[in-house]
């Protein structure tokens, strides 16, 4: 009853605040008019905006990178990148005549720097996704997320990264 009673007096008041002049005394003419874009033929948005001296924005030129930034990037990277080495033996192991084993016995007729760096190259982007992946399950039940933590433990990440990755290296 009560909210009847209330509605009633809200559309008393709206009605009493209406005149039929106002609308007439507050009415605008607005004119709607399509524009057509000028495009001239063969034209670049570059040169677009250079001919209507638009400034052009410095995007990642002014940007400067912070550890948060780039690790978030290189874990991208590297998981692309395992995605990849994942693709190629895949497909390798379609494709190439032989078995894994002659491969692996070519391999290991390499020198020792070569094997090394070859080695190093093919662990780091695992040790370095793994163990940021690790930090990210931190981060998502909620530890390590001030920015001191997240920078302190951005550069543990780092480090706990390459050791495993020479561990690796070394097997």
């Amino acid at each position: 009853m009560a909210a009847i009673i209330l509605r009633n007096a809200c559309r008393r008041t709206l009605l009493q605040s209406y005149s039929p002049a106002a609308p007439l005394l507050a009415a605008r003419t607005i004119v709607l008019r399509s524009v057509q874009p000028e495009n001239r033929q063969g034209e670049s948005h570059d040169d677009r905006n250079a001919r209507l001296k638009r400034p052009q924005s410095p995007h990642l030129t002014i940007y400067a990178p912070q550890l948060t930034s780039m690790l978030s990037i290189t874990h991208r990277m590297t998981g692309m990148t395992l995605a990849g080495y994942a693709t190629l033996l895949g497909l390798g192991a379609l494709v190439l005549p032989h078995d894994a084993n002659h491969y692996l016995t070519m391999l290991e007729g390499l020198n020792g720097p070569t094997l090394f760096a070859l080695k190093f190259t093919l662990a780091y982007p695992f040790a370095f996704h793994a163990t940021n992946g690790v930090r990210h399950l931190f981060w998502d039940i909620g530890k390590f997320l001030s920015i001191k933590e997240v920078y302190n433990t951005g550069y543990v990440m780092l480090l706990v990264s390459g050791a495993i990755a020479t561990g690796l290296t070394f097997l």
